[in-house]
């Protein structure tokens, strides 16, 4: 009978120490596995998740938003519209980003491996890509500058760091009348992109 309780408590000792063995090497790979995490893979969760975040942007800009879809140096986000205004769609350049706050539940989340979606043939367009695309629509924007101030037009063109805006007053078509003057903003300037809720991404 003594030997039965000996043996039964070395078999529950040692399924104490597996179990603790398994936790550890579970606790380690998780880490591992975070440890390789990249932005983009979160930020990419993110958009799926469709969460409230707050995108804190170069400066002090604070933009109160949901992530809508990430390209290869960008970032598009939905504002929330307030006291009857339509919802706003702003494209951010990712360098622009200085942090994401949510709540602690959307931030684990963008942790799970499972919650992860595979990139889309959209991470694979640039900045470039989406303002050309928005020249040839000739879609109205408001321009948000690093340096604080900001500029409404229409985009004429964008080369591969830059484009020329026509400026023009908010909610005007661009035509040459309405047209104020010509400026050439480096994409290294530019904070934020608005268009109206009305504008489709590419």
């Amino acid at each position: 009978m003594q030997w039965d309780r000996l043996f039964e408590d070395l078999e529950g000792q040692l399924a104490s120490e597996w179990e603790a063995e398994r936790a550890s090497l579970d606790a380690e790979s998780e880490r591992l596995r975070i440890s390789r995490l990249e932005l983009r893979t979160r930020l990419r969760t993110l958009c799926s998740l469709d969460a409230p975040v707050i995108l804190e942007l170069a400066g002090t800009q604070r933009l109160s938003v949901r992530l809508r879809a990430l390209g290869s140096d960008w970032l598009a986000a939905e504002s929330a519209p307030g006291g009857g205004a339509r919802s706003a769609v702003s494209v951010i350049p990712l360098a622009m980003i200085r942090g994401v706050s949510t709540d602690h539940g959307v931030l684990l989340a963008s942790l799970d491996a499972h919650a992860q979606t595979a990139p889309e043939l959209r991470e694979r367009m640039s900045l470039g890509f989406v303002l050309r695309d928005m020249a040839r629509r000739r879609v109205p924007l408001r321009i948000a500058l690093r340096d604080g101030g900001d500029v409404h037009g229409t985009v004429d063109r964008a080369g591969a760091d830059h484009l020329d805006l026509a400026e023009h007053d908010a909610g005007e078509p661009r035509r040459a009348g309405a047209v104020r003057g010509f400026r050439i903003i480096p994409f290294t300037a530019i904070l934020w992109i608005r268009t109206s809720g009305d504008a489709q991404l590419p």
